[in-house]
């Protein structure tokens, strides 16, 4: 063995024990008891205070390169490093040239080249008039394919109609892919009142319930007629679980996510002009925030990932809701934000991993990552669930400082990260 890690607590087949994990070219070769006989040129103690994981798997990672200041690739994989990530898929949205053909996927790999600190996947784009590219690129190796059912924000990534999202997933059925929806309702955006100035219940207004209702139950039906397996992004609206519910019952290959900050903030947090909490679709109430917690334990949202969707300090407008960038920046954080809401409320360090880690690689398609055993990828995470910090979006690895975790007391740390069994940098402040 190249390495060996020796942990009083390992999560191995959903439970945590004493355990050694033997690493040799990446992979994981061993798993035994924790004193087991398995010579290693380097042996690894895991500190008494820390439970070694899977690395966490996020796939819903806005990086925006090329041909954008708001992230790249180095400072995101080094942040999604340090918070314990060691696979995130990237999203088609607001990198210029989108991921709507193979020559974009050609020049957003070129712009990852040697400047990832983990492994990064991608998700191909849908908009109207690119149906007949999803075949090359799903053979050129995306993940599956990302839509939006309201404005996206950028015009080269427009809306799909519902003709057209029938049209699409019976492409990607036929494809035996994917399709990940952000489903809010572009017609019932459009009617509701436009948000403006520092009142956060302004923006909140501006993306009703109702829009997430709408367009989730469209997506349920078409899944329904065309076969394909689809994929709700970002729930925040408690008012679509029973859909979602609805759905699983009936055997559709649908399934849901939600975000750390729709977990731990409320409506109720964000202050007059705290427009680093705008995300799309909005943070609500906590009462709503409780629903979604009820959901993850009882299996009607699959998992958590970030939405990590960062820009540019003056994008967030000075406080303008009604012309402040819709995203949260959270990669590095995501993990120790929900664990913190996750313990307060009972459960366990398994279950986290469950929803970050296991679950996000089967939706993604790594069927070598998200746990430990033989013959897994070696990408491990040594995270101390009691340790507390409060956060300084200062220190933070993204490109920029604005986040809604500024001054949070968040719980856990990530003291260590191995990619492919590798060392990655985990802590902040650390030279990549």
């Amino acid at each position: 063995m190249e390495c060996v890690l020796r942990a009083d607590r390992v999560l191995v087949d959903g439970q945590l024990r004493p355990a050694a994990v033997g690493v040799s070219a990446g992979r994981i070769a061993f798993v035994g008891s924790a004193d087991a006989d398995c010579p290693a040129a380097q042996e690894v103690r895991i500190p008494e205070a820390a439970v070694l994981l899977p690395g966490f798997v996020d796939t819903h990672v806005h990086i925006n390169e090329p041909g954008s200041d708001w992230e790249g690739f180095d400072t995101a994989t080094a942040a999604a490093a340090a918070g314990g990530i060691t696979t995130l898929v990237d999203m088609p949205l607001d990198c210029d040239p989108v991921t709507t053909s193979v020559p974009a996927l050609i020049a957003k790999k070129a712009a990852a080249e040697g400047n990832c600190h983990v492994d990064v996947g991608y998700w191909g784009g849908v908009v109207p008039d690119n149906l007949d590219q999803l075949a090359a690129l799903a053979a050129a190796g995306v993940r599956g394919f990302k839509c939006f059912l309201a404005d996206s924000g950028n015009p080269n990534f427009p809306h799909l109609t519902a003709a057209q999202l029938r049209a699409a997933m019976s492409r990607i059925a036929e494809l035996d892919s994917l399709l990940l929806v952000h489903a809010e309702s572009h017609a019932v955006i459009d009617t509701s009142p436009r948000p403006a100035g520092r009142e956060y219940r302004s923006f909140l207004a501006a993306r009703p319930d109702a829009a997430e209702v709408d367009a989730v139950a469209l997506v349920i039906d078409t899944a329904r007629s065309t076969g394909a397996r689809a994929h709700i992004v970002h729930v925040s609206s408690a008012q679509v679980l029973p859909l979602l519910a609805a759905a699983k019952t009936e055997g559709l290959a649908v399934t849901a996510e939600t975000c750390p900050h729709y977990l731990t903030f409320g409506a109720e947090d964000v202050p007059d002009g705290g427009t680093e909490f705008a995300a799309c679709p909005p943070i609500r109430g906590a009462a709503n925030r409780e629903q979604l917690w009820a959901a993850l334990a009882d299996g009607t949202l699959d998992l958590v990932v970030s939405d990590h969707s960062p820009c540019a300090p003056h994008q967030k407008a000075g406080g303008d809701f009604g012309r402040a960038f819709g995203g949260v920046s959270s990669l590095q954080l995501g993990p120790r934000a929900t664990w913190t809401q996750a313990a307060e409320r009972g459960f366990e360090v398994t279950e986290l991993s469950r929803w970050m880690s296991e679950r996000p690689a089967a939706l993604a398609g790594y069927p070598d990552r998200g746990r430990i055993a033989v013959g897994m990828r070696a990408d491990l995470c040594a995270f101390d669930p009691d340790a507390e910090e409060t956060v300084s979006a200062a220190t933070l690895r993204h490109r920029h400082p604005v986040s809604p975790y500024d001054g949070v007391r968040l719980r856990g740390s990530v003291l260590q990260t191995w990619v492919a069994g590798t060392p990655a940098p985990a802590r902040i402040g650390e030279s990549v």
